[in-house]
C-alpha cells in the first residue's frame, strides 16, 4: 500500500493510502468535500535501514565500476607461507 499526497485549497495537505498505480489525479477532501489535486512528492527512501542501503549501493557500483587491482593481495598475518603436504611428494611429476 502506497501513500499518495493530495492538496485541498481550503484545508491543506491530505494523505491517502492506495495500491500502487491506482491513485487518481484528484480525490474529495475528507474535511470539506472539495476537490484535492494530487501532489508529486519525493519517495520515502530515507526510511530504509542504512546498512542495507549501503550494501545495495556497493553492489550496484560493482556492476558498472568493478574494483581494479594492480597487484595480488598480501597474505594475512599469522598464516604460514605455504607448507607442502608431505603426501604430495608421492604424486607423479610431469
Amino acid at each position: 500500500m502506497a501513500r499518495y499526497a493530495y492538496r485541498c485549497p481550503a484545508d491543506g495537505d491530505v494523505e491517502v493510502g492506495r495500491p500502487i498505480g491506482t491513485a487518481p489525479s484528484s480525490v474529495p477532501c475528507p474535511t470539506c468535500g472539495g476537490t484535492s489535486r494530487r501532489v508529486i512528492t519525493a519517495p520515502m527512501l530515507g526510511l530504509a535501514d542504512p546498512s542495507r542501503t549501503a550494501l545495495i549501493d556497493r553492489t550496484e557500483a560493482t556492476r558498472s565500476e568493478p574494483a581494479v587491482v594492480s597487484s595480488l593481495p598480501r597474505r594475512p598475518a599469522g598464516r604460514p607461507a605455504g607448507q607442502a603436504d608431505p603426501r604430495t611428494r608421492l604424486l607423479p611429476r610431469p
